[in-house]
């Protein structure tokens, strides 16, 4: 089920909820009372996804100086993350790749080489730019998967950052460079 799907859900209940209650809501105008579910489901949706966050364990950490984790040997996680109210997809973003895990109790995991990646960008709707969310489309030369999308991110532009920075650190690392033929 979509964002948008979920938030239409939650305004069917609260209209429904608003309709059964018998309060009387005449003194409000049509828009007004729009702006009013509008806001309460963007606050149901929020706090369904940080209690799903809280019992999941899962938080989201971005690296403060992301120079000095990148210059050790050992691989850094310089993010992590989930989807917007998702139980079964984590992201992870460490200073050699980004790891896709995918199950609730079983499990699968997709791992692109950051010195693979070709592009990045990111994208958001209205709907989600009010909640700040948003999706990262990444394209590689990964052979198994070279169009992945980490959907549904907190803060992408945050993400999308830490993650340009460690793609460009990656390829400095290794001595890659990059061609494009016209």
């Amino acid at each position: 089920m979509s964002l948008e799907e979920v938030r239409a859900r939650i305004k069917t209940r609260v209209w429904k909820a608003v309709a059964q209650s018998k309060l009387d809501v005449s003194a409000l105008d049509q828009a007004t009372m729009e702006s009013l579910i509008d806001l309460v489901a963007d606050a149901a949706m929020a706090e369904a996804d940080q209690q799903i966050s809280k019992s999941v364990a899962l938080s989201t950490t971005a690296a403060t100086d992301d120079e000095a984790l990148l210059d050790d040997n050992k691989e850094d996680i310089l993010w992590e993350g989930r989807p917007f109210l998702s139980l079964v997809l984590h992201y992870t973003i460490t200073d050699e790749r980004i790891r896709i895990t995918e199950g609730f109790l079983g499990k699968a995991r997709e791992n692109v080489e950051l010195i693979r990646i070709q592009d990045i960008d990111y994208k958001q709707s209205l709907s989600e730019r009010m909640l700040k969310l948003g999706d990262i489309n990444i394209r590689s030369h990964d052979p198994s998967n070279p169009a992945i999308q980490l959907k549904n991110i907190k803060d992408p532009d945050a993400v999308y950052e830490i993650l340009r920075r460690a793609v460009l650190a990656a390829r400095k690392r290794h001595n890659f460079t990059y061609r494009e033929e016209m």
